[in-house]
């Protein structure tokens, strides 16, 4: 029997040389054989050139999704965050320098006040972030010399709510010493039933905070797995940042945070800008792992990888908030972005990220077996516990806030650079802002989704990212697109009532 008829079905090489711009949903793949278990599926994929990832999963950097408390979350599922830049340079290096400098287990956005500060400011703390305990320091802030603790059991019947914390703060406060482990720590609370414990170092200030809660919640996570760290055992951390000269700058800032990685952050990647500042980059900072794009072209991969490139960023308007493609009628469809760029990219042994476009584990499986080395998610992080912004209600749903980097709101913060129209007095969005539900944390969705994908990649018959690499590229991975009605067929359907519950 000949190859004609023992394989049905299209290689990627069919499917996507035909003239047509495929999403993920419009592209369905083949099982493969099964001849491994889902546990022995292997993730671990590159970045970029230098930087390998047990979970091929990372962050956003958008103002909305990666600040320091969602880079240490992805950095201690196995994935990796990279930071936004819609804020000041010392600002965004102080979130590369907290996740650098946070130890698992440990608080990572510490609530503090300062003395003089009424009680009413930590109910408005309780009811934007949920804080019921604040810790109180000379500054306000951490690293402030400690002067006591305030939990509700301090507040909780004080009528007058303009009474300052220091009136009714605890004083005398058990802590540890600066250099505590994480296991020890939860010892201390356990020991002195505590509910939290202040780590303060030589001179009485306040550095690290554990609480008990925090504890008892790690055992309703699923397991974690090992996190992503340095050669120096930190937690790996990327940065976003622009192509202006004032961006200099600021590259300059985050090495000396540690970035381990900075993105050049454009809609539209393929421009002298970027060359420019990826040439500076290199001989600059030569150890320092360069993502270049967006792209979604094999000839816009081959120039900036023929420049330096570490990695690619592939995509565009493809994400949920994303409006370029409708504005500046340019674009491509997400799976064969992926596909055709990593053509090219592959070849020359550089890493892409699919960036946008993803909504559920099969999306990720799909990029990676399309020839992505990781992917980017932006919305479905997005109301996480771990993303910036407070939660508030819109018709009794809890939701936060999320916006595209390309939105007005989001512009006028300055990220209109990234779309090379900060110079220009009219302003073109390419983006919308919205509200999404909120969906916990990403220490519980990441686990979840990266098992799927084992899943996935079980029923494909490959057994890691090199092998569905060299099945796609050999052509013995089919796949087909999909009518409007076999995607609906492939869904939920014919039910009166329902409830999806992906894990």
């Amino acid at each position: 029997m000949g190859s004609e008829q023992l394989y049905d079905g299209y290689s990627a090489t069919q499917l996507f040389g035909q003239g047509v711009s495929y999403t993920y949903d419009d592209v369905i793949m083949h099982p493969g054989h099964i001849c491994f278990g889902a546990h022995e599926v292997d993730l671990t994929s590159n970045v970029t050139k230098n930087i390998k990832l047990r979970v091929p999963i990372v962050s956003s950097p958008m103002d909305t999704v990666t600040e320091a408390e969602m880079a240490v979350a992805m950095a201690t599922v196995g994935g990796m965050g990279f930071i936004h830049y819609n804020c000041t340079i010392a600002e965004q290096a102080a979130m590369v320098a907290k996740v650098k400098a946070h130890s698992p287990g440990f608080v990572v956005n510490v609530a503090c006040m300062t003395p003089d500060t009424p009680v009413s400011a930590l109910d408005a703390l309780k009811s934007t972030k949920n804080f019921s305990s604040v810790c109180v320091t000379d500054t306000g802030a951490l690293g402030g010399k400690l002067l006591g603790i305030v939990t509700s059991r301090d507040i909780d019947f004080v009528s007058d709510r303009s009474t300052p914390l220091e009136e009714l703060m605890t004083r005398e406060v058990v802590t540890a010493p600066a250099g505590t482990s994480a296991k020890a720590a939860q010892e201390v609370l356990r020991a002195n039933k505590k509910g939290r414990l202040p780590i303060v170092n030589a001179a009485g200030e306040l550095v690290a905070l554990a609480t008990r809660a925090a504890f008892v919640g790690e055992r309703f996570l699923p397991p974690q797995g090992a996190p992503s760290l340095d050669g120096q055992g930190r937690l790996r951390c990327g940065a976003a940042t622009g192509t202006r000269e004032g961006d200099k700058e600021r590259i300059a800032a985050l090495v000396a945070a540690g970035v381990d990685a900075v993105i050049l952050d454009s809609s539209q990647g393929d421009s002298t800008y970027q060359l420019q500042m990826l040439a500076y980059i290199k001989q600059q900072h030569p150890a320092l792992d360069v993502v270049c794009g967006n792209v979604v072209t094999g000839a816009q991969a081959r120039r900036l990888i023929e420049a330096g490139a570490d990695g690619l960023r592939v995509g565009m308007g493809s994400g949920s908030i994303c409006t370029t493609q409708e504005v500046c009628a340019v674009g491509r469809g997400q799976a064969t972005a992926v596909y055709q760029v990593s053509r090219v990219a592959n070849q020359l042994g550089v890493p892409i990220i699919a960036d946008g476009g993803i909504q559920n584990s099969g999306h990720i499986c799909k990029a990676l077996a399309l020839g992505a080395s990781a992917v980017m998610c932006g919305s479905m992080f997005a109301g996480t516990t771990e993303a910036p912004g407070d939660y508030f209600y819109i018709n009794g749903q809890r939701v936060k806030k999320y916006r595209g980097m390309g939105s007005l709101d989001a512009m006028a913060k300055g990220s209109e650079a990234r779309y090379l129209s900060d110079t220009q007095n009219l302003k073109i969005a390419q983006g919308v802002s919205g509200t999404v539900k909120d969906k916990g944390s990403v220490r519980k969705t990441v686990p979840y989704l990266a098992q799927a994908v084992r899943q996935g990649f079980q029923d494909l018959g490959v057994q890691d990212v090199p092998q569905a690499r060299k099945a796609l590229a050999g052509g013995s991975m089919r796949m087909e697109c999909r009518t409007g009605a076999a995607q609906a067929e492939g869904g939920v359907h014919d039910l009166l009532t329902y409830e999806k519950t992906p894990w």
